[in-house]
């Protein structure tokens, strides 16, 4: 009878445990369908050509459909909004950038609740920022450029991919720290910004090496120095801005890989994985490197981590700055 009776016990447990246990993947079957990886932009942009090439990748290694899908539209809000209230089944991934510890601050409301909403996967690559100034623009180094623009109030300007990217953010870190006059000029790429400073119609720009790398290799620009704690492979040259003398201007550009909150440690565990493992190829090395960015494939527990000193920065630099979304 009690043999029974813990049979009974054991099989009633085992039921249980299975009503319980999230669709959608296991570390057997997953993936055994197509998954989708949601960029919140439009197609073309750095945040769409990493993706891509991550993707096809996971494709090519995993013999599944890995395949994208563009969402533009609110400065990446809708895209990451509608993620957010997907099913977590390990079956949708979404492409982040700093936009997504950015948008909380600078928006009035957001259609996600940063830190709840998504389960951490990967900080898959980082890029750094370009300062850079028209070749007109009689300075030569950072601390050439503070100089000039102190002696020189109402002067100058300085081009960003757009309010509220990480351009600007650092950009106005620059303005703030050291109290500069210095009008912010927002344009709605990376490669319009370039391109003003390219042309002098704003003498300054802080971009990422993907549109600006080339320019400065030119010398259609001259690149003072990256706002990374390390040199860019793109602009291997320029100094970054600790060893110009301003440590406190830093701020990468990242992409990194988020998924709805209770998406299956197991698939989580397995598209971490397979990065790891891309981020190792030599091809891919040199396809980001010639975009400037640098591969990372950290854990989940970091990319959490990096997020929320993300967060706490950037909202510090818009308060203190007065930033609004347009």
């Amino acid at each position: 009878m009690k043999i029974e009776r813990r049979r009974f016990l054991n099989l009633a447990a085992s039921a249980a445990a299975l009503a319980v246990a999230p669709r959608g993947a296991s570390a057997q079957t997953y993936p055994d369908r197509p998954v989708r990886v949601v960029v919140p932009y439009a197609p073309g942009g750095p945040t769409d050509i990493v993706t891509r090439l991550i993707a096809g990748r996971l494709a090519d290694r995993t013999g599944k459909q890995f395949f994208v899908e563009n969402v533009g539209g609110g400065g990446g809000n809708i895209a990451m909004g509608r993620v957010a209230k997907l099913p977590a089944d390990g079956y949708t991934l979404l492409m982040v950038n700093p936009s997504y510890v950015i948008n909380p601050t600078l928006h009035r409301e957001v259609p996600y609740r940063f830190g709840l909403d998504f389960d951490m996967v990967s900080l898959a690559v980082l890029t750094t920022h370009v300062v850079a100034t028209h070749p007109s623009v009689p300075a030569r180094t950072m601390k050439e450029l503070v100089d000039l623009i102190k002696a020189n109030p109402k002067k100058y300007s300085y081009a960003s991919p757009g309010t509220g990217t990480p351009g600007h953010l650092v950009g106005e870190t620059f303005r703030l720290s050291l109290g500069l006059d210095l009008v912010h000029v927002p344009f709605n790429s990376a490669g319009l910004a370039v391109g003003s400073a390219v042309g002098g119609h704003t003498q300054i720009c802080f971009a990422s090496p993907s549109p600006a790398a080339q320019q400065v290799i030119d010398g259609k620009l001259r690149g003072l120095a990256v706002t990374s704690k390390a040199r860019s492979s793109a602009l291997p040259d320029v100094p970054t801005t600790a060893e110009a003398g301003y440590p406190a201007i830093v701020g990468d550009n990242w992409q990194g890989l988020v998924v709805p909150a209770g998406t299956p440690r197991a698939a989580i565990a397995y598209v971490h994985r397979e990065l790891v493992e891309i981020m190792k190829l030599p091809e891919v090395k040199e396809r980001l490197g010639v975009l400037g960015f640098e591969p990372v494939a950290g854990t989940p527990e970091e990319f959490a981590q990096h997020a929320r000193l993300e967060f706490d920065k950037w909202a510090k630099v818009i308060r203190d700055a007065g930033i609004k979304a347009e």
